[in-house]
Order: C-alpha cells, then structure tokens, then sequence
C-alpha cells in the first residue's frame, strides 16, 4: 500500500474538488463537500496538516484509490 502524503486541509479540498466534490459549506474550521450520488458528505478541517487516518477514511469514503488521490494532488 501506498504512503499517504501528508498535506493541509485546503490542499485536500482542492483535490477532492478535482474529483467532483463540491464545498457546500462551512462550519467553524470545517468545510463540508457534497457530490451529486452520493449520501455521504466529507467534513475537512482546515488544518495545517491532517492525520494520515482522517485522509485515509476520506478517500475511503469518496470510493478512490491513494494513487487515484495522490494523481489529483498534482
């Protein structure tokens, strides 16, 4: 398996907005994501640095793959 990246909050949100996910909105220092077909929302905070298991279990949710997500990260 591949290593996670480690990266900020707001590099995370614009990859996962390459990816179809769309900010909804923002509570606090979380912001929120939504995408059409999906039940599931992803709440990111906008950290300096997330925790390898908070980006794990998001990526997990949104159905990709670490190399899909780290190719959106370029």
């Amino acid at each position: 398996m591949p290593k996670l990246p480690i990266i900020s909050g707001i590099k995370a949100i614009k990859a996962f907005s390459k990816a179809g996910w769309i900010p909804h909105r923002q509570v606090g220092s979380h912001v929120v994501l939504r995408k059409e077909g999906f039940k599931i929302t992803l709440s990111i905070p906008k950290h300096k640095e997330l925790k390898p298991g908070l980006l794990r279990h998001l990526i997990k949710s949104t159905g990709l793959t670490i190399e899909e997500f780290q190719n959106l990260l370029d």
